[in-house]
């Protein structure tokens, strides 16, 4: 007869339950089950699916997504991220083609088109963003085209291969303070990230550029307001920042939950080093609300707030441009804090 043996209940520490600011509701209304269907349809994958992102339901409820090219497979295995990783096997030449017609089927205005790493490919995927950068100017030549690209290993061929391709804004995301960057982003390089912004900068010095943290991975607010300044002295123009959220048990715990006031505090610290717009908020994501980012004209001509560097100028502004209740600081030109409508912007021409 077996002996029944008392188990030892050893302690864990609890999760920290989720602050009521981080909770939305399941994803589910009629342009979501539409966009989910035409993305099967057409074979593409979204970074809005891909890396499990909380707006998923208010984004695609909008009609608007952000394209994930080069299979959904990534090479690098960073703690923080949802994206399968492991050896990519995807090779799909028409890919560009069914995004540019997928961009004019949806009428976007604003498109964010991303990748997963491709460390195996020669170029990084380069080509494969230019020739999807020409296939929507082909398709929908009124859209504007935002490219959430990867650091190439750091090849500045890559790099200009998708500069030359005439993207309106390029972004690539910082992630987190220089610190972390061996646990949190395996492949990654913090000064790789910088340099890929000056070469940009050098390269066209009338291209918008953006970049993204994730805070509450452990990093002290010091570190962080170093990083910004890091990224503002490299020229970015735009800043997202965002809490990170645990996909799973099997990646980085969260380090602390930041409030929406800390976050409203960040994005005026942001705004007072001269970024053009900063998006701060828990739910912000790098590509959430993209398209009311981009920062208008200051007075003084055809230059962007910030540094002052000339910058590509945008259409006049029109009376419709406020048709949404958007609201505009009332000192240089700068957006408003957390959480205000921005103004819609006309279409690229």
């Amino acid at each position: 007869m077996g002996i029944s043996l008392p188990l030892l209940d050893s302690p864990r520490p609890a999760a920290a339950p989720k602050p009521a600011w981080l909770k939305v509701r399941a994803p589910g209304g009629p342009n979501y089950i539409r966009l989910k269907g035409l993305m099967r349809q057409w074979n593409l994958h979204s970074v809005c699916e891909e890396a499990h992102c909380p707006n998923i339901g208010e984004c695609w409820e909008d009609s608007t997504a952000t394209f994930m090219i080069l299979g959904d497979i990534c090479t690098r295995n960073c703690g923080y991220c949802a994206v399968a990783h492991g050896k990519p096997a995807w090779e799909d030449r028409e890919e560009p083609e069914r995004v540019g017609n997928a961009v004019r089927e949806l009428g976007l205005e604003h498109v964010v088109i991303t990748s997963v790493n491709r460390d195996d490919l020669a170029d990084g995927g380069a080509r494969v963003f230019a020739a999807t950068v020409l296939a929507i100017r082909r398709e929908a030549p009124a859209c504007r085209v935002e490219l959430l690209i990867p650091d190439f290993q750091g090849q500045a061929g890559a790099l200009q291969t998708v500069i030359d391709a005439g993207p309106d804004i390029l972004n690539h995301n910082t992630e987190t303070v220089p610190r972390l960057y061996k646990l949190a982003r395996h492949g990654g390089r913090y000064e790789r990230t910088l340099d890929l912004f000056r070469r940009a900068r050098r390269s066209a010095p009338g291209l918008l550029t953006k970049s993204g943290i994730i805070l509450g991975l452990g990093e002290e607010r010091e570190e962080l307001v170093e990083t910004m300044g890091d990224l503002r002295e490299a020229d970015v123009n735009i800043l997202t920042l965002g809490q990170y959220l645990r996909p799973s048990a099997q990646h980085l715990p969260v380090a602390r939950y930041y409030t929406p006031e800390e976050f409203a505090e960040l994005g005026e610290a942001g705004r007072a080093m001269g970024f053009a717009h900063v998006e701060s908020g828990p739910l912000v994501r790098s590509s959430y609300h993209a398209k009311r980012q981009v920062p208008v004209q200051t007075t003084e001509g055809n230059r962007w707030g910030g540094l002052g560097e000339e910058r590509r100028s945008l259409p006049p502004r029109t009376d419709l441009d406020l048709k949404d209740g958007g609201s505009q600081a009332s000192e240089g030109n700068r957006w408003g804090g957390l959480g205000e409508e921005r103004r819609s912007l006309p279409p690229r021409t």
